[in-house]
């Protein structure tokens, strides 16, 4: 199966518009956090980041196919020794452009750097936010089982009545449990806590993740053959594992040292490039990001 992995230079809410309604099926990214990375990206103020980025999802919105997900990777920062409200704001609004607010997860920094601070700790961990055009979406949860874990062979190994049947909540949540329903099985289904290290090598770029983060998302949301889109390129990372995973992908990068470095690391035959926007046009973007 061919893989084609396509990357343009330019703004992504200008790129997109060539890009017709309901194609891609991933949306991962990172995108500049407010007051950050000032010497990259310029930085967009807290104030106004809502207004920045709601142009670039209302573009995701449309591209996006109904059974897809966007998962938006986003950390509010300290100002002033408080922390800044734009993520919440910035969810608020979204939910109002037509997004569905599904889930929230939480990448867990194994590695995150010591510091002190007068009033909090140190940050170990970010949001990864996913949202929806509609309830029901494509979800292979089976992909990302994890092993059930030493405690299973002691646990599981001598049911009581209450293990053999459900258990309600005695707080009365409504939750509740079968225990006998795991005997025999190898995997659990896993938590929407994610553990993993930082990227050490930060690969020439300011704020570069480590793969095994789009990885598990990739793995979650889509199948072989499917399309991922990261619109906030940056070193790559989204589309190189995309295309190690069998996916096709996207990526659109503002930044042209960005863009020339991606390009070089990207398979050669696997890749088609856009430098300029009067390179692609409307007509060759719309037939190969068809409907499928």
């Amino acid at each position: 199966m061919e893989v084609k992995t396509d990357i343009f230079l330019g703004d992504c809410k200008d790129i997109l518009k060539d890009f017709p309604e309901n194609s891609i099926d991933l949306i991962f990214t990172s995108p500049p956090y407010a007051d950050q990375r000032k010497k990259t990206y310029g930085g967009i103020h807290p104030d106004t980041y809502v207004e920045w980025f709601l142009p670039a999802s209302e573009q995701l919105l449309r591209v996006l196919k109904p059974t897809g997900t966007f998962i938006l990777n986003i950390k509010e920062k300290v100002l002033n020794g408080e922390r800044s409200t734009y993520v919440m704001e910035l969810i608020l609004a979204m939910r109002k452009q037509g997004w569905f607010w599904t889930e929230e997860f939480i990448w867990h920094k194994k590695n995150c750097y010591p510091g002190k601070w007068p009033n909090r700790f140190r940050d170990a961990w970010e949001r990864l936010l996913q949202f929806n055009k509609d309830k029901k979406f494509h979800m292979y949860q089976e992909e990302v089982m994890v092993p059930m874990g030493d405690w299973a062979k002691t646990r599981l190994k001598k049911l009581s009545y209450t293990d053999q049947r459900r258990d309600e909540s005695r707080v009365g949540s409504g939750f509740g449990k079968n225990i006998s329903n795991w005997v025999k099985r190898e995997n659990a289904y896993p938590t929407n806590v994610l553990h993993l290290a930082t990227e050490c090598n930060n690969k020439n770029h300011s704020a570069a993740f480590p793969e095994g983060l789009p990885e598990w998302f990739i793995k979650l949301f889509t199948k072989r053959g499917d399309t991922v889109l990261d619109p906030f390129m940056g070193s790559g990372t989204t589309n190189i594992v995309a295309q190690r995973l069998d996916r096709n992908s996207v990526g659109i990068e503002i930044v042209p040292e960005y863009f020339e470095m991606v390009k070089a690391q990207i398979e050669p035959s696997k890749l088609m490039l856009f430098d300029k926007r009067e390179d692609y046009g409307n007509a060759s973007i719309r037939r190969r990001y068809a409907v499928r």
